[in-house]
Parts: C-alpha cells; sequence; structure tokens
C-alpha cells in the first residue's frame, strides 16, 4: 500500500501506524491529519477514493462521516452561545414555542447538547424521502414526547440529536439552519473541507467518495476478540429497545452516497468531511490556526466540562459527554483525559486534546460495526500518544 503524505520529524508512528491500518486491519481508503499547536504535524492519504472502485485517494478526498457531524453541529450551538444568542439553561420553548409539547416545558438547551433530552427516538420514524425536507426532522422531535423525563437520565440521540439542534438554532438565527451557519461562520473563515450539507459545486466536483461497509475486522491484526456483553447484544436485536430504535429514526435507513442525502443538512449523522478539514476544525476550537480561533476560553470549558456520565439508555454502556461532545473513556478513548470531539459510527473521529495542543481526524470510507472506538483511528490515537511521549 503507497502511503502518500507528510509527517513531521517525530511522528513516523503515525505513518506506520496508518500503513498497518491497511495491510491488517482492512481499510480500503482513509486519511488522518494531526495539527499540534495550529500547525499541521500529519497529513496522510492512502487507497481508493469510493470502497468498491480502484480510482485512488487524494487529498482533498471527503468522505460521509456520519456521527462526527455532531461536533459541528454542538460548535454551532455553543457559538451562538458564546455571542449572547442562545442561554444554555433557558427552557428550549422559549425560543421554540411549538417545543413544549408533550411536558417538554422545562427541557433545558443543555439537555439536548447533554444527551439528556429523553428524545432518542420518534414513535413515527421518518421515510428517507421524508428526511431530505430539513423541517421534517425538527416538526417530529418538536411533537415527540420524551422517553424519560428531561434532565434525569441520559442516552445517545443518535439521529434526533441533530434535528434538536437545527430546529433550535433556526429560531435562534431567525431561520439560518445548521448547516448553512457552519459554513459563513465555522468553515468559510478556516477554509474547511468539511460540509452540514454538501454543496451543489462540490457534489458535482466529486468531492466526496463513496462509502460502504466492511467484512468484520481480521481476528489476528484486531488482537483477542472481545465478545460483547449479552446485554448490549440484545439492545441491537431488540427491534423495540430505544438503542434499536434511536439507529431507526429514518425507516429504511438512507443511502448515504445519493447526492440528495448529502445536499441536505442532518447535523447528526451526514456531514462530509476530510481529514484535514476535521482537525483543523478542532484544531481552531483549542487554540488559533492561521489568525483564527472559534471557542474562547470560558466556551472551551464548557464544551468539554462533564454533563453526562455513567449508564447510556441508548448505547447500553456507560459514556460521558460535555456539551455536544464526548469526552475520554472506555466507551470512547481519545488522548488523554482532557480530551473531547466526536466518532461516527464504524470508524470516523474528530477530536481535540487542549492539554497536548492535538487536534486529530481520521476519515474512511469502509465502515465497520463499531459504535464509538473503532481499531483504526484507536491505532493512530495510540500511535501520537507514543510520538508525544518521545519527544
Amino acid at each position: 500500500m503507497d502511503v502518500h503524505g507528510t509527517v513531521a520529524d517525530g511522528f513516523e508512528p503515525v505513518r506506520d501506524a496508518f500503513a498497518r491500518n491497511f495491510t491488517a486491519l482492512g481499510d480500503r481508503g482513509a486519511a488522518v491529519t494531526v495539527y499540534r499547536d495550529g500547525h499541521r504535524v500529519v497529513d496522510l492519504w492512502a487507497g481508493t477514493r469510493d470502497v468498491d472502485g480502484t480510482e485512488p485517494w487524494q487529498r482533498g478526498t471527503a468522505q460521509v462521516v456520519r456521527s462526527v457531524s455532531k461536533g459541528v453541529a454542538a460548535a454551532v450551538a455553543l457559538l451562538l452561545h458564546q455571542r449572547g444568542e442562545l442561554d444554555l439553561d433557558a427552557p428550549v420553548g422559549a425560543h421554540w414555542p411549538e417545543f413544549k409539547a408533550h411536558g417538554k416545558e422545562r427541557l433545558l438547551v443543555r439537555h439536548i447538547l447533554g444527551h439528556r433530552a429523553g428524545l432518542p427516538v420518534l414513535d413515527t420514524p421518518l421515510t428517507p424521502e421524508e428526511s431530505l425536507d430539513p423541517l421534517r426532522g425538527p416538526e417530529a422531535v418538536a411533537a415527540q414526547a420524551p422517553a424519560w423525563e428531561p434532565g434525569t437520565a441520559h442516552g445517545y440521540h443518535a439521529l434526533t440529536y441533530g434535528w434538536l439542534v437545527d430546529g433550535l438554532v433556526r429560531r435562534v438565527t431567525g431561520g439560518t439552519g445548521t448547516g448553512a451557519w457552519a459554513a459563513a461562520e465555522i468553515a468559510r473563515p478556516l477554509g474547511l473541507g468539511l460540509w452540514l450539507g454538501l454543496p451543489p459545486a462540490e457534489e458535482a466536483a466529486g468531492r466526496a467518495g463513496r462509502v460502504g461497509d466492511l467484512p468484520d475486522d481480521p481476528a489476528p491484526a484486531a488482537g483477542p476478540r472481545l465478545r460483547p456483553k449479552r446485554s448490549i447484544s440484545a439492545a441491537y436485536k431488540d427491534p423495540e429497545s430505544l438503542t434499536r430504535r434511536a439507529f431507526a429514526a429514518i425507516s429504511p435507513a438512507p443511502d448515504q452516497n445519493d447526492p440528495a442525502y448529502r445536499a441536505v443538512a442532518q447535523p447528526a449523522a451526514n456531514g462530509v468531511a476530510t481529514a484535514d478539514g476535521l482537525a483543523r476544525f478542532y484544531a481552531a476550537l483549542i487554540g488559533e490556526v492561521d489568525g483564527v480561533r472559534l471557542f474562547t476560553p470560558a466556551t472551551l470549558a464548557a464544551a468539554r466540562a462533564e454533563e453526562s456520565a455513567g449508564p447510556d439508555r441508548v448505547l447500553v454502556v456507560p459514556t460521558r459527554f460535555g456539551l455536544g461532545y464526548m469526552l475520554h473513556g472506555a466507551a470512547s478513548p481519545l488522548l488523554g483525559p482532557g480530551s473531547f470531539g466526536h466518532p461516527g459510527r464504524g470508524g470516523s473521529l474528530g477530536f481535540a486534546d487542549p492539554e497536548s495542543g492535538i487536534a486529530f481526524g481520521y476519515v474512511t470510507n469502509g465502515f465497520r460495526r463499531s459504535v464509538t472506538a473503532d481499531p483504526r483511528p484507536q491505532a493512530l490515537v495510540g500511535a501520537v500518544r507514543a510520538a508525544l511521549a518521545a519527544r
């Protein structure tokens, strides 16, 4: 496998781990970028742009990154808070009157960001066609009754998170959706290859590769196989469980390679990004990148302050969340205790670690069964950790 790109002195272990992802862990096409203190130190890509194709991956190839999108949506909400336009401790209904239905009058903005809203499922899932209307999802969650009393527990809002944030953002901004706001206020100033809703020009230019599922991880390369607990397996198999229903809020599952799907911002699940776009985004959350910094120190502290921890009613394992971001822990290992970011189901990962100044982005066209801790990005994170330790 030919690995293209560059690494700064001392970060060679990341190149080695990236190459092993192809030879030992079955990656088809992927890229990884790492920034340190606002400067790019790793920029690598290899394989094919399409999971089922032969055309080579190029620098700038983008892919659907699934729930990595949530980190961008969270930044929109937090930047609106930073500008004084959104109060994290205000009831959502103060901005969005229709949202008060079914006893949600006291549901707070921070409950949405911390996955404490009690709205991970829809009693009537949207069809793929309905989900292409950017207003249908927010309307559906506004009309939905909570599965538990908001604020009393947490559970991963796999798809509904995006509609909750988007509905709130539209009310606060006077109609601008999360995707358009992120494009104007985050991506454009930083020159990011990162979109919530892929623009027609980028689609026409073939910017995004085709994604698809990969076979199970190769046993010898992945090390000892760990069987999931019976309770977790049962939750994913039970069509009535919160777990299955949360991931089926659009049913049947949409075609992630459909240009119509990629064009509409669904901020929990269908962001399209390059590895550099993700890493550069996170670098600007924790520090200055070419003169641009997104979060103030106070907003950064709020983003990674623990909002939720312990048993997750949807993922059925203990999880930790800040305001819209997963925090370092057993379910979602990142670089260190202060790291925050978001994985995408099946592989992709973006995060930052303020203590080391590291910002990380990994995108792939091949999805596996993992939800929060795919072995391919984990191998790369381990290599970054080793490189820092050796410096």
